[in-house]
């Protein structure tokens, strides 16, 4: 039992490290397509919010076709769908046609959070869930340090249509692998209990309703912060001297101490309490931002990895304490509940602070983003009732 669990916690790990390098991709070409296409940057955040958008329309849909169909299929095709847009996206010749591909893309994206943190919840029902899903969690930040290096590196040989293209060609062949390896592994079928029974809870599951809504607040917020940072940090190097290829290795910087902060921030929540842990990330994030835009670029660079941990990592004992909170039969809808909710944040903040950009610029406008993510502190609290009782249940 507990190989294949660990089998399937790989298999997981994979799909998250292929869907979160692509996501991240997305931030690599945004200077590019803003050349190629003469493009402003509040068409920059609007392709990113496409994206990220369609991730978020999505979650909810996937987690109520995975009740019916199986996280398997649901998982495998969404896959699929998405290494298939950015097949499409080298032949798109402008701003309208790459939006739609990118939203297509991105809607395909959306299967990926709920259902593979269903399976690894499921896998490890009576195990160390929270480990298995800070190890799942910690792959996709694999993927966001892999993934856009390789690709930015790949622009500079072939162009970013053809690296794009390649990528896109590697992901239908993992989405066929991943649906192979879980029929095999028997996991992601139907489950005749989630299709027909009944929780009385409103269909989702939640067994605190306030305790869900702070968490949902709260990685609300912190999407809404590591989103448009993300997609305007790019510009912000770009006018400190960095070149398109240092952009990506800048990236992998920051995602290699995001990937560690995954770990750290476990540990740090595992001492001191999910709420300090929280409060403790979020500050520091906010003190990161605010250095990385006044700091030269050298001090930048060296900032990015320590500011990668606070930024990804709080996000690791967000996504364990949903499963407290849920019964374990409704954690797939529950699941697409909540990252509907921060994916939806996620992807609305690149617009509006697009549009703050244009007003007022990009170190102006992420010094903004560094002081939104300090209202996650208040709402910390309200959560503390919530996680004392779910670690005496």
């Amino acid at each position: 039992m507990k190989r294949a669990s660990q089998a399937v916690l790989a298999v997981a790990c994979g799909a998250h490290f292929l869907h979160d390098g692509f996501s991240d991709i997305v931030y690599i070409l945004l200077p590019i397509w803003t050349a190629e296409f003469a493009l402003s940057f509040a068409e920059v955040g609007f392709l990113r919010t496409l994206y990220s958008g369609g991730m978020a329309i999505f979650q909810i849909p996937a987690g109520l076709l995975a009740e019916r169909l199986g996280e398997r299929r649901v998982l495998a095709v969404g896959t699929a769908v998405t290494a298939a847009g950015f097949v499409i996206a080298g032949w798109t010749g402008g701003f309208l046609s790459l939006g739609l591909v990118l939203l297509a893309a991105g809607l395909g994206s959306g299967v990926q959070h709920p259902l593979s943190s269903t399976i690894v919840s499921k896998a490890f029902e009576t195990g160390a869930r929270r480990a298995a899903l800070g190890t799942y969690n910690f792959s996709g930040d694999l993927g966001k340090v892999a993934l856009p290096a390789l690709v930015a590196f790949g622009t500079t040989v072939v162009g970013w249509r053809a690296s794009a293209g390649v990528f896109g060609i590697l992901g239908l062949a993992a989405a066929l692998v991943i649906a192979l390896l879980l029929r095999r592994l028997s996991v992601g079928h139907v489950e005749l209990t989630a299709a027909v029974g009944g929780d009385g809870n409103g269909g989702w599951g939640i067994r605190d309703a306030r305790g869900f809504r702070a968490l949902s607040a709260i990685g609300m917020i912190d999407n809404a912060t590591r989103s448009p940072f993300l997609t305007f940090l790019p510009f912000l190097l770009i006018a400190k001297g960095l070149t398109v290829a240092g952009v990506g290795g800048a990236f992998a910087l920051l995602f290699a101490g995001g990937a560690a902060g995954k770990f750290a921030c476990g540990l740090l929540a595992e001492r001191v309490g999910v709420i300090r842990a929280v409060v403790l990330t979020e500050a520091a994030t906010a003190i990161g931002i605010i250095t990385v835009v006044l700091a030269p670029l050298g001090v930048a660079l060296i900032v990015l990895p320590f500011l990668g941990i606070a930024l990804n990592g709080t996000s690791s004992v967000l996504y364990g304490t949903v499963a407290d909170l849920v019964a374990p039969e409704r954690r797939a809808r529950a699941y697409g509940l909540y990252y509907t909710l921060s994916v939806g944040c996620s992807a609305l903040a690149p617009s509006l602070y697009g549009v703050v950009s244009d007003w007022v610029g990009v170190p102006v406008t992420l010094a903004i983003v560094g002081t939104v993510v300090l209202g996650t502190i208040p709402l910390s609290l309200a959560l503390r009732p919530a996680v004392t009782a779910a670690a005496r249940a």
